[in-house]
């Protein structure tokens, strides 16, 4: 039994990254603006003279070191997850660029309006799920949780002062800052944490006590 519900946490972990994969890619591809992990995906991407389909590549670079990062000030919240995550996810994004150019191929704003929409909403299930299964967190979300750790927030919180962190930062490197950067810095928090406190039946992302 225990091996079933693992091998059943690892296949939702795979689903949450390529939900947060094609959905970053379909907010880079949209061109409304990155969500905040994406702007600064994108900023890496362009400050290392990297290619709109190179974006797969920047964001497993970062990934690298934020792990790093992890290891040494947030270690409680690496696992086999946080592998399973890194190792897949430049593909993810890689996946998300080719379904956007065969689902968007006539480019008006309607459609660039719903790729964001869908991009969001993708990205935030991703995370949610990722987190629900519990057995390691990806890099960005690890670092969030170490922001709240060392603040006493909630997750929402933290989540607010690290997307906006992103985004500035991907902003000044040169990623595409828009209208979608600021709603997802508004909504991806609280978003992310119903999500996965609808999943686990907890409400766990609140700060430990």
């Amino acid at each position: 039994m225990r091996k079933r519900i693992e091998i059943r946490k690892c296949f939702l972990a795979l689903l949450g990254i390529l939900l947060i994969g094609v959905g970053v890619s379909f907010n880079a591809m949209a061109k409304l603006g990155n969500d905040p992990v994406g702007i600064f995906y994108d900023g890496i991407r362009n400050a290392l003279g990297l290619n709109q389909e190179q974006l797969g590549m920047a964001s497993n670079l970062v990934n690298i070191v934020l792990l790093v990062f992890l290891f040494f000030a947030g270690r409680r919240y690496l696992n086999i997850g946080t592998l399973i995550y890194i190792l897949p996810y430049g593909v993810c994004v890689d996946i998300g660029t080719f379904l956007y150019s065969k689902i968007f191929a006539v480019e008006t704003l309607t459609s660039r309006i719903t790729a964001s929409v869908a991009g969001c909403l993708l990205l935030y299930t991703g995370v949610g799920f990722f987190i629900a299964v519990d057995i390691g967190m990806d890099p960005m979300t690890g670092v969030a949780m170490v922001i709240r750790d060392w603040l006493k927030w909630d997750f929402k919180k933290a989540k607010w002062l690290f997307d906006g962190s992103m985004s500035l930062i991907g902003f000044l490197l040169g990623g595409t800052l828009g209208v979608v950067t600021i709603l997802a810095a508004i909504t991806a928090g609280p978003a992310i944490q119903f999500i996965a406190e609808k999943v686990t039946g907890v409400g766990k992302w609140k700060r430990d006590t």
